[in-house]
């Protein structure tokens, strides 16, 4: 995988978590690894009986992560899917099998499975096992941030463990923002710093103004400084800065200008 390509979307889909620009952001970051025309995360109650056997210990994975459009538990919440009985090892055989053209992750937290499922418009255009291993191997990555978000649309849970994953999302990015500064030798001021960082996290520059209480205007104008001591053009060239190896980044070999 590559990190320059995966860290922007990461921090996207982290920043989003709770929020209905989740699923697009996530489908965004799937995109970066996989052709797929569609994504949709499911949540499902789990059996009571399920899992009985660990009490206190909530069960994130307790199932082969990867199955077939056929699997009982899908069929529960995707009823339009082609019912076949599959038996003990035979799905596991089966796996990818039927209906190549969409492939299902499931974890499980508590008393909930939940679902990420990958589509593709056409039957025609199956995912090939190298697809289907890739995505396999980026599970570790989807299915935390998925149960994360799922969580924190609970509508009795914690509101401050609601909105700790968002937090922690925008704290990881203030600090590597930072450390990048550091690296090339550069300083924001703190507004300068805040538009910087809710820009790499998807924000829009009302939606920051309202954030920090400020006008449009005087935003757009904390962010034009940041792009001049920076050397940079907007939000696109932000991240090539922000994620570039040091010598490539546009304000490290030209300094800040006065």
């Amino acid at each position: 995988m590559n990190s320059q390509i995966l860290f922007p979307h990461i921090g996207k889909v982290i920043a989003s978590t709770g929020s209905r620009s989740f699923p697009r952001m996530l489908h965004d970051l799937i995109l970066t690894q996989l052709a797929v025309d569609a994504t949709h995360i499911t949540q499902l109650r789990a059996d009571p009986q399920a899992g009985a056997d660990r009490p206190g210990k909530p069960l994130m994975q307790t199932r082969h992560p990867l199955h077939a459009s056929n699997d009982p538990l899908l069929c529960a919440a995707f009823p339009e899917q082609p019912e076949q009985p599959v038996q003990g090892p035979l799905l596991h055989r089966q796996r990818g099998n039927l209906n190549p053209a969409q492939l299902h992750l499931t974890g499980r937290k508590d008393s909930y499975h939940y679902v990420l499922s990958v589509y593709r418009s056409s039957q025609a255009q199956s995912f090939s096992p190298q697809e289907r291993l890739l995505l396999e191997d980026i599970s570790p990555l989807l299915l935390p941030m998925v149960e994360k978000h799922i969580s924190a649309l609970q509508p009795h849970g914690d509101s401050a463990e609601q909105n700790g994953a968002a937090i922690e999302g925008l704290t990881t990015l203030r600090l590597r923002f930072a450390e990048r500064l550091e690296q090339s030798g550069l300083h924001l001021s703190n507004r300068e710093l805040e538009v910087c960082v809710g820009l790499l996290a998807g924000r829009t520059a009302p939606q920051l103004a309202e954030q920090l209480k400020l006008k449009v205007n005087t935003v757009e104008s904390y962010l034009k400084r940041a792009a001049i001591k920076l050397g940079i053009s907007g939000r696109h060239s932000l991240l090539r800065w922000m994620y570039s190896p040091q010598e490539d980044a546009p304000g490290s070999n030209d300094g800040a200008p006065a």
